[in-house]
């Protein structure tokens, strides 16, 4: 039988048996397949299976059906511990990615994509509650910007293997979606058989929850997948088909990204903790906006390829600052409402997620500089939503509507 130790003891355990250290090597293992999955996606699929514009949108729009149904999680919790559907979660989509190569069809990826997506989005989900219940509302921002450092650092060591010996091995896509999936698959189960149950003070509801006072980071949710989403989708996309990236060099542009990551996620949660979340957030969107613009004027006057791998490092910093609209909820959430929110806010901000690449896909066909320029008004919701944010959230004054000394609102 699994041991099964409170929070509160958490501490009278090893460093590397305490829940931090279980948040971390979950933070690790993830994108040891997830990252090595995305850099050679574009590359697979146009390579291999000739996929166009309307092919990678459909593709990502199959792929975040799992996230816009996250909100099953809180009924799975009825039977499973958060932290044992982590890992569980975790395995299948290691196992899923091992095998993508596997079906090199549009239907075969399209297979394989959903199955990892499930395990990725129901990971992604409970991660974000165990982050919050787990870690204190005082150390987070900068926790949870150690967690994205930690991340990068296994993104990095997938895109360094793949940059390094891509080449130099002659490796191809089985081969490496094989070894990524697997070692992912076997560091789970590490974490499944060497740590505790961790056993936290309150109990999670397990029912939705809907609350009014809440609307704000719901809209934030929103406006952030899909925004994100158009950026998943078609900035890579566009490094493959504009400019003709191979493998290889796809990958060494993640490469950079996720060492910038490395070095500037801990300064960011440094940033939140001391500028707050609507700062933090509003300079973020400022950021994209401009970058997205840039983006759509690399179609309309024909910008070269160093602008556009610029502007891709430079968009995955500002991604780094999302984890402040985490710690905004933290501040303003009842603890027994953190692991159902997180599910419910998981298919809030999947709503997009789900609708718009395939859509923007045939746009894509059109207007590339069009699907940025949406991406832009986009971000200028998200920066209006922001700046509703206080400048120190709690239970109620989730907004600068909102009133502290009248206390809390109804939960409705």
């Amino acid at each position: 039988m699994r041991q099964t130790v409170a929070l509160s003891d958490a501490h009278t355990l090893p460093l590397w048996r305490r829940p931090i250290a279980l948040l971390c090597l979950m933070a690790f293992s993830m994108p040891l397949a997830f990252s090595t999955w995305a850099a050679l996606l574009n590359n697979f699929a146009i390579e291999v299976i000739r996929f166009d514009g309307s092919d990678i949108g459909w593709l990502h729009s199959v792929r975040e059906i799992p996230g816009f149904l996250a909100v099953g999680v809180i009924y799975v919790l009825t039977f499973l511990r958060e932290q044992t559907l982590a890992n569980l979660s975790l395995l299948l989509m290691g196992l899923a990615i091992a095998v993508t190569a596997w079906f090199p069809t549009f239907g075969g990826l399209l297979i394989t994509t959903m199955i990892g997506s499930v395990g990725f989005h129901y990971y992604e989900t409970v991660k974000m509650s165990l982050e919050l219940q787990w870690v204190d509302k005082a150390r987070a921002p900068r926790v949870l910007g150690w967690l994205v450092a930690i991340g990068s650092a296994a993104s990095l060591v997938a895109y360094g293997g793949i940059v390094l010996l891509w080449k130099a091995l002659a490796l191809d896509f089985s081969t490496v979606y094989l070894v990524s999936g697997g070692v992912t698959a076997i560091i789970t189960l590490f974490c499944w058989f060497a740590y505790p149950t961790f056993k936290v003070p309150v109990a999670q509801h397990q029912r939705m929850v809907l609350r009014s006072r809440y609307w704000l980071y719901y809209a934030l949710q929103a406006a952030a997948g899909a925004r994100r989403q158009i950026f998943m989708v078609f900035a890579a996309f566009m490094m493959v088909e504009r400019f003709g990236f191979e493998v290889h060099e796809v990958t060494a542009l993640f490469l950079i990204n996720y060492v910038a990551n490395m070095v500037i996620a801990p300064l960011l949660g440094r940033f939140v903790t001391l500028a707050g979340e609507r700062n933090a957030l509003a300079f973020e969107y400022v950021g994209l906006i401009i970058v997205f613009s840039l983006y759509g004027g690399i179609y309309m006057f024909g910008w070269g390829v160093v602008l556009a791998a610029t502007l891709y490092v430079i968009d995955h910093l500002f991604f780094a600052l999302a984890f402040a609209q985490k710690t905004y909820f933290q501040k303003i959430a009842h603890p027994a409402d953190i692991a159902p929110t997180a599910a419910v806010a998981f298919t809030i901000n999947h709503i997009g997620a789900v609708l718009l690449p395939f859509m923007l896909g045939y746009l894509w066909l059109i207007s590339p500089a069009a699907v940025f320029g949406f991406a832009a008004g986009i971000t200028g919701i998200s920066l209006a939503l922001a700046l509703m944010i206080p400048r120190h959230p709690a239970p109620g004054c989730e907004t600068i509507f909102t009133d502290r000394a009248h206390g809390p609102l109804p939960d409705k």
